[in-house]
């Protein structure tokens, strides 16, 4: 009888302490699911403070230390932030093949860690996009109608990013744009190969500026081009304007507003006689506020 007694008080003891140590690890295993939930939030926070300031090699330094990360708003960032260093103009060209390709794949990451994330689609598309122009217009041809979709899914899932709007507005610009031969290769590769025009494109152009008013300057670029594709003169100095005014930020401002300065310049001389009739002064008022 004593014996069955000590074997039960050991047995309560043993459970209770098995209880404790459970009790302990759901106490310890809470404590670090929040602790690493609220360092995500601190990384995602001083990674958009340094995408605001133009921090672009610093940012990309800070992300990378996130690679294996499980976290989809991490993982599109970084897809961002490598695709953002390609860009730089100091970056070399092997350089920037190596992050682009690097850049996909961290948005394919974002995508498989959660389907749900529209920036996750946004990045994946323009991503997948900048890998088509290493590897021919085939492939870029191929994957046109693939990036379109994940553009129009970031917009299902935010309809008021203006900036996955403005990308469907680059997308059909581009295949109204599209030369003849590549055309003609596309329509022997595909049995329905992708086809735009530039009043979808202009379509979509002015939708990105209604949802953010001013938000980009290559949005307000291609708007001025758009227009001077459609022959409407007046509506491409509106909006050239407008671009060549904004504010550089960033590398892809400073290359947008050297880009318009010289679209401007092409343009208006050209249409020299005209601006005269239209507007009443010479063309040389306007190129010399550029």
């Amino acid at each position: 009888m004593q014996v069955l007694r000590k074997s039960l008080q050991r047995g309560v003891v043993l459970s209770t302490g098995a209880f404790l140590v459970y009790e302990a690890h759901k106490l310890i295993s809470g404590f670090a699911e929040v602790h690493a939930s609220f360092k995500v939030e601190e990384v995602i926070e001083q990674a958009d403070y340094l995408y605001g300031s133009g921090e672009t090699e610093k940012l990309y330094q800070q992300l990378l230390q996130h690679k294996n990360s499980d976290d989809a708003e991490l993982l599109w960032r970084l897809a961002r932030a490598s695709r953002d260093l390609a860009q730089l103009s100091s970056t070399s060209a092997e350089e920037k093949r190596q992050l682009a390709y690097e850049a996909l794949e961290y948005a394919k990451k974002a995508l498989e860690k959660n389907e749900s994330n529209f920036a996750a689609h946004k990045w994946y598309g323009i991503c997948l996009s900048d890998v088509g122009d290493f590897e021919g217009i085939k492939t870029k041809i191929g994957n046109a109608i693939v990036i379109k979709e994940h553009f129009q899914r970031a917009i299902e899932l935010n309809p008021k990013d203006a900036t996955t709007i403005h990308l469907i507005g680059i997308w059909c610009y581009s295949f109204a744009e599209m030369p003849w031969y590549q055309r003609k290769i596309a329509a022997t590769l595909f049995a329905t190969p992708p086809t735009s025009t530039f009043q979808e494109a202009l379509h979509y152009f002015h939708m990105a500026e209604e949802a953010d008013p001013n938000f980009y300057s290559k949005n307000l670029l291609f708007l001025g081009k758009t227009y001077l594709k459609l022959n409407n003169k007046k509506m491409a100095l509106l909006w050239l304007s407008k671009a060549k005014e904004y504010p550089a930020h960033t590398e892809e401002d400073k290359q947008t507003k050297s880009l318009n300065n010289r679209r401007r310049h092409q343009s208006l001389q050209s249409e020299n006689a005209f601006l005269s009739t239209l507007f009443g002064f010479s063309i040389h008022h306007v190129q010399g506020c550029c």
